[in-house]
C-alpha cells in the first residue's frame, strides 16, 4: 500500500488530503495534517472518494443512445468522431446553435472552465453557460456597478466584527468574498471568536454558524434588502459612518441617506420579524468595527432582490470604511494572476452584465462573459435564428438544477444533440445522446486555480494524478480539444494556441492559461503538496491622482427600493403573491453530505438521508395537524412537489426549508422517500426573475401545504 498527498475536488473547498492506494485502488482518505492551511481538515464528502472510484454505477465507457432509447457501449474515439461530425454541421449552419453548460462539479477541474469558454470564442459560439448565473451572480454585478477599491476589502481573518447573511460555510464549504474561509471553517470561526471577533448572523434558520454567533437576527425569508437598508439608515442617522473615508471616496451619500429614510427601525423590525432593539444592537456592533466585513451566501442571492441585497452589502461595507488603506497588507492577491499594483483608490465602475451578444429573451446580455442560464431552456425551445440545437453538459445536472423542471425536460427532449460528461447516469444524462465518462479527480493533475484568490494567505497546491487514468475517459477540457481537432479550429488561450496535432498535457494547458502569473505553474508544481508562498506579500500603495468615486445609486436602485416599500406586508400568517394567498415561504438550504446533485449514489452519504426533507418548525406542524414523516404536497404558482415533513426547531415559523438539486425525471419520481423532490418544480423563470441578472427567484418562494394520503 502507498500513501499520496493530493487535494480533494469533490467541492470548492479543495481540502488537502492523503490517499492510501492498494493495487491501484484508493482505499482510504484522510486530511493532511502537515498542510499549512488545512491542518488535517476534510469533510464527509471528500472521505468518500474511494467509493466514487469503485461505485458500481460509475460510467466507465462511453454510451450511445440507440433509436429504441437503450444505450450501447461505444469506443471513445468513435463517439468523439460522431459527435464532432454533428457539431461541424450545426456550427456551419448556426454557430450559436452549439451550447455548453458547466455545472458545479465541472468547476473542480482547473482547466475546464477556461478552455471551454475559449473554445466557444474560437468557433464563434456565444452560447456558453455555467451554474454561476443560477447561483450568485449578484455579487460581482453589485461591485461592478459601484466601483472597486484598489487596495482590497477587509477579510474574515483580519476583522473585528463580521456579519454573515444567509452564509453557513461550515456546511456549504463555499464562502468567498469576506465570509468564513471554507478551509477548516469550524476551527477558524472558533479561533477568531477566542481572539475577540464578534459575529452577527442573519438567517431564517438558526444555522450551525448562527449557534456560534453573538447576535442572530432570524429574519423573515426574502427580507435581506429591507434589513440592510434599515441598518444603513441607522448608521447614517446616528453618524456611525466613516466620515473621512466617505467624504474622500463616496459620491451621492446625501442622496442615499434620503433614499433609506423610509426604512425606519420600526418598519424594518416589523417587516423582518425581529425585535427593534436587536436591530439597533446589531447595527451599532457592526459599525463599531473598526475592521469588519459583511458577506452573503447563496441564500439571499437565490431570493428576490438579490442584486439590490448585494448592492446594499457593498454600501454597508463602504460607508463603514471596510477597506485596506495605504501601507496595509493586501491579504492574498493570488498566485496565478499577473502582477498588478494595489493602490488605495477607487477603480471606476465597469459593468459585467448586459454587455456583448444579447439573448433572444428579455433583452439580457452576458453576465461575466457568459449568457444567463435562466434563458437557456427558452433558447432551445424557441424556433428561429440563433436557436440552440446542441448542448454539451459538463459536471452538471440541469434536470434537477435548472428552474422549472417540466420546461427543462421539454428543452432537453427537443435538442438534436445532447452530450453529457457524467460520473453516473444522472437525471440529465438519462436523456443524452452520448454519455462520456470523465477522468476522476484522483486520476488527473490539477492546481487550486479556482480558489487561488479565496485563501486568506498566498497558498497554492499542485497535484499529480495518483491513480491510472481510465483510457476510455477524458477530462472536460480534453473534450473541447478533441472537438477543436476534428473541426480544424485551434483554441486560442492567453499564452498561445492549443496545437491540433497532439493533445497537450494538463501542465502544458495550465501554462497557456496563466501567462505572466506571479508564481508560474512550474514553480507551484515543483513544491511538494500545498505550499504557502510567503514571498507574495503585497503592500497597498498610495493612490494615484484619480478622482473616481464610489457610485451608491446606479440605475434602478432607487426605484427597486421604493418597490420594496410598496410590497404587501406579511401579516397573520398570510403571504400575498401575484394576488394569491399563501401560508409559508420556502427557502433553500445546503446539506453537508451532498454537493448539489453530486454524491447521491455513494453509500456513506446516502446513509445520512436519501430524501429531501421539508423541514418546518414544530409549531407549524402542530397548527396544520401534520406529523413528522408524513408526505406533504407543497404548491407554488409555478407548480408543486411532494416532500417528507420533518420537525426542525431551527426553522422560523412560517418557513419551509428544503435543499436544492434532488430528484429524478418528471414521471419517474419513484418513492419520494428514497429519491427526494426538486424544489425547482416551484420556480417560475418566466415571471419572477431579476431584470439585471436574469436569475429567477429560487428561494423565499410563497407556498401552500397539504397532507398527501398514502
Amino acid at each position: 500500500m502507498s500513501t499520496h498527498k493530493t487535494f480533494c475536488r469533490f467541492c470548492h473547498a479543495y481540502c488537502a488530503i492523503e490517499v492510501d492506494v492498494e493495487d491501484g485502488v484508493p482505499v482510504a482518505v484522510r486530511g493532511d495534517t502537515s498542510d499549512p492551511v488545512y491542518s488535517g481538515y476534510t469533510c464527509i464528502k471528500g472521505r468518500q472518494l474511494p467509493d466514487q472510484f469503485t461505485n458500481p454505477g460509475r460510467v466507465r465507457k462511453p454510451l450511445k443512445r440507440m433509436p429504441d432509447g437503450s444505450y450501447q457501449e461505444i469506443d471513445l474515439q468513435v463517439a468523439l468522431d460522431e459527435i464532432g461530425g454533428k457539431v461541424k454541421t450545426l456550427l456551419d449552419d448556426n454557430p450559436r446553435g452549439v451550447a455548453t453548460y458547466i455545472g458545479s462539479y465541472g468547476f473542480q477541474n482547473s482547466a475546464a472552465l477556461h478552455i471551454a469558454k475559449s473554445w466557444h470564442k474560437s468557433v464563434g459560439s456565444t452560447s456558453y453557460y455555467t451554474s454561476v448565473t443560477i447561483d450568485q451572480p449578484a455579487k460581482q454585478i453589485a461591485w461592478s456597478r459601484v466601483g472597486y477599491w484598489g487596495g482590497g476589502s477587509h477579510s474574515f481573518t483580519d476583522a473585528d466584527v463580521v456579519m454573515l447573511i444567509g452564509n453557513n460555510a461550515v456546511v456549504s464549504q463555499y464562502s468567498p468574498f469576506g465570509g468564513i474561509p471554507p478551509f477548516s471553517p469550524y476551527k477558524r470561526l472558533r479561533d477568531e471568536i477566542k481572539k475577540g471577533m464578534k459575529v452577527i448572523t442573519v438567517d431564517p434558520r438558526k444555522t450551525e454558524v448562527a449557534n456560534r454567533s453573538h447576535i442572530h437576527m432570524q429574519i423573515n425569508p426574502g427580507k435581506d434588502a429591507t434589513l440592510l437598508a434599515g441598518m444603513i439608515n441607522i448608521i447614517l442617522s446616528e453618524g456611525l459612518e466613516d466620515t473621512e473615508f466617505c467624504n474622500a471616496y463616496v459620491q451621492d451619500l446625501d442622496s442615499f441617506r434620503s433614499l433609506v429614510t423610509g426604512y425606519s427601525p420600526t418598519y424594518v423590525a416589523q417587516q423582518c420579524g425581529i425585535p427593534e432593539e436587536q436591530l439597533f444592537e446589531a447595527t451599532r456592533l457592526f459599525a463599531a468595527g473598526p475592521r469588519g466585513v459583511a458577506s452573503a451566501g447563496t441564500g439571499p442571492d437565490m431570493a428576490s432582490h438579490a442584486v439590490l441585497t448585494e448592492h446594499l452589502i457593498v454600501v454597508l461595507n463602504l460607508i463603514c470604511g471596510r477597506v485596506n488603506r495605504e501601507g496595509e497588507r493586501f491579504p492574498n492577491p493570488g498566485m496565478m494572476t499577473p502582477e498588478i499594483p494595489r493602490r488605495a483608490e477607487v477603480i471606476p465602475p465597469s459593468p459585467v452584465f448586459g454587455i456583448g451578444p444579447k439573448s433572444r429573451f428579455r433583452g439580457l446580455g452576458e453576465v461575466f462573459g457568459e449568457m444567463p442560464t435562466a434563458t437557456l431552456n427558452d433558447e432551445i425551445l424557441e424556433d428561429g435564428e440563433g436557436q440552440i440545437k446542441a448542448l454539451f453538459c459538463m459536471g452538471g445536472n440541469p434536470m434537477v438544477a435548472f428552474p422549472d423542471q417540466d420546461k427543462t425536460k421539454r428543452a432537453m427532449d427537443k435538442l438534436e444533440l445532447l452530450v453529457c460528461i457524467d460520473i453516473v447516469r444522472s437525471a440529465t444524462s438519462k436523456l443524452a445522446d452520448y454519455i462520456l465518462p470523465p477522468t476522476l479527480s484522483l486520476e488527473r493533475d490539477d492546481v487550486t486555480m479556482l480558489t487561488d484568490v479565496w485563501y486568506d494567505e498566498p497558498y497554492s497546491h499542485y497535484t499529480e494524478a495518483i491513480l491510472e487514468k481510465n483510457p476510455q475517459s477524458l477530462e472536460e477540457w480534453e473534450f473541447y480539444w478533441e472537438m477543436s481537432q476534428r473541426l480544424g479550429i485551434p483554441i486560442d488561450l492567453p499564452g498561445g494556441q492549443l496545437g491540433l496535432e497532439t493533445c497537450p498535457t494538463k501542465f502544458e494547458a495550465l501554462e497557456l492559461l496563466t501567462p505572466g502569473a506571479k508564481v508560474p505553474v512550474a514553480d507551484i508544481r515543483a513544491k511538494p503538496a500545498g505550499h504557502l508562498f510567503e514571498q507574495i506579500n503585497i503592500t497597498v500603495e498610495a493612490g494615484s491622482n484619480s478622482n473616481s468615486l464610489f457610485q451608491l445609486e446606479p440605475d434602478g436602485v432607487a426605484e427597486e427600493m421604493q418597490e420594496i416599500l410598496a410590497e404587501p406586508v406579511w401579516t397573520d400568517g398570510k403571504i400575498i403573491d401575484d394576488d394569491k394567498e399563501y401560508s409559508h415561504l420556502l427557502i433553500s438550504r445546503r446539506l453537508k453530505h451532498y454537493f448539489n446533485s453530486s454524491g447521491h449514489t455513494l453509500p456513506a452519504l446516502m446513509a445520512k438521508g436519501t430524501t429531501n426533507y421539508a423541514y418546518m418548525n414544530p409549531s407549524d406542524l402542530a397548527e396544520m395537524s401534520i406529523e413528522a414523516g408524513q408526505l406533504v404536497e407543497i404548491s407554488a404558482s409555478a407548480g408543486s412537489l411532494v416532500g417528507v415533513a420533518e420537525a426542525a426547531n431551527d426553522v422560523k415559523p412560517g418557513t419551509v426549508s428544503m435543499a436544492h438539486a434532488f430528484g429524478d425525471l418528471p414521471g419517474n419520481f419513484g418513492d419520494v422517500r428514497e429519491v427526494g423532490s426538486s424544489t425547482n418544480r416551484l420556480v417560475d423563470d418566466d415571471r419572477t426573475y431579476c431584470k439585471i441578472s436574469g436569475m429567477p427567484r429560487m428561494s423565499a418562494i410563497p407556498v401552500n401545504l397539504r397532507v398527501v394520503a398514502e
